[in-house]
């Protein structure tokens, strides 16, 4: 298994990065992104740190743990700078925070997280044909989440990603160690959206290609 969006107390999350990162291995994840919430106000912080424990616990322990950031409720028309300057600081993987139904994220999130240097798009909600299409043609991973809440549109975003020939992922948007869902429960969920066993292969395979392309920058 591979989660390339999981949270640290360097935001909202419970465990820090050494934890979070042995919680997994045990687990059986094999590589975990840590992205965690970050606007304006903290990206410096958060990400020049993960650089630093990442590259560290990725030495020590037989887990690949790479840096990133997840951009939250930031203002569409900042976004594109902000991923920006979380490349410059070392992110390897940008996440930004879609139009969940359960938050209140600010209309245009989506769209404007589509067309800036992103990777995935988390969550994004009642996702748009145009916003599917946009992430196909820049190809940008939209999200299916197992994390309770987010996950309501799961079904809608993966028919959305069928028809507009968009990429998934998924991700468990841990904020805890129990959050880790195994292989087996992640298919399920998988197949709860209505996928082909064929389409779930396709979006575990996509995290292997995101997590070699993080590793390799």
């Amino acid at each position: 298994m591979i989660d390339l969006h999981t949270h640290s107390i360097f935001s909202d999350g419970e465990l820090i990065p050494s934890e979070l990162a042995r919680r997994a291995q045990v687990a059986g994840y094999r590589a975990i992104g840590i992205t965690d919430h970050g606007d304006q106000s903290n990206i410096d912080f958060i990400v020049q740190r993960l650089v630093k424990v990442c590259r560290k616990l990725t030495d020590a322990c037989d887990i690949q743990v790479i840096p990133g950031i997840e951009l939250t409720h930031v203002p569409p028309q900042y976004i594109t700078d902000l991923a920006v300057e979380a490349r410059q600081y070392g992110a390897k993987i940008i996440v930004v925070h879609g139009e969940t139904i359960v938050e209140p994220v600010i209309v245009g999130t989506n769209m404007a997280a589509l067309t800036s240097p992103i990777d995935i798009l988390a969550h994004p909600g009642l996702i748009t044909e145009e916003e599917t299409m946009t992430a196909a043609r820049n190809s940008i991973y939209l999200e299916i989440t197992t994390r309770k809440g987010h996950s309501l549109t799961n079904g809608h975003v993966a028919r959305m990603a069928r028809l507009s020939k968009a990429q998934l992922i998924l991700n468990n948007d841990a904020h805890a160690s129990q959050d880790l869902v195994s292989k087996e429960m992640a298919i399920k969920i998988a197949l709860g959206t209505g996928m082909t066993g064929e389409e779930a292969d396709i979006m575990f395979r996509n995290s292997e290609i995101l997590a070699k392309r993080a590793i390799d920058k």
